[in-house]
């Protein structure tokens, strides 16, 4: 019997290791998608909320389709800009639905 409770501990970590998978891919695709809102931070505000009487719009809140067209005419050339069109060059268009629905899920 006591060899057994030594193992308690052991067995409560083995148990807690065979959800962390799942966990993990959660935390990565999380932590994937903030690295990349980063990148929006120095002109749209951190968590893409901008300061009061901004040049540029702020991004959280709005819907994903809307911000998805948007990147994609930067892009494509179609939306005039200063940078964004560069930028937006950049993107795959995973990453602007990634991104789309990041901005879309934070509070204003």
């Amino acid at each position: 019997m006591r060899r057994l409770r030594s193992f308690k501990p052991l067995l409560a970590l083995l148990a807690l290791l065979g959800t962390w998978p799942a966990a993990s891919a959660q935390d990565v695709t999380t932590l994937r998608s903030r690295a990349l809102a980063a990148t929006c931070a120095n002109c749209h505000g951190t968590g893409g909320r901008a300061v009061e009487n901004a040049a540029v719009p702020g991004l959280a809140g709005m819907p994903a389709p809307y911000l998805v067209e948007q990147m994609r005419a930067f892009k494509a050339g179609t939306r005039p800009a200063t940078v964004m069109h560069q930028l937006a060059k950049g993107y795959s268009d995973a990453q602007i639905d990634q991104l789309a629905a990041h901005f879309a899920a934070q509070p204003k």
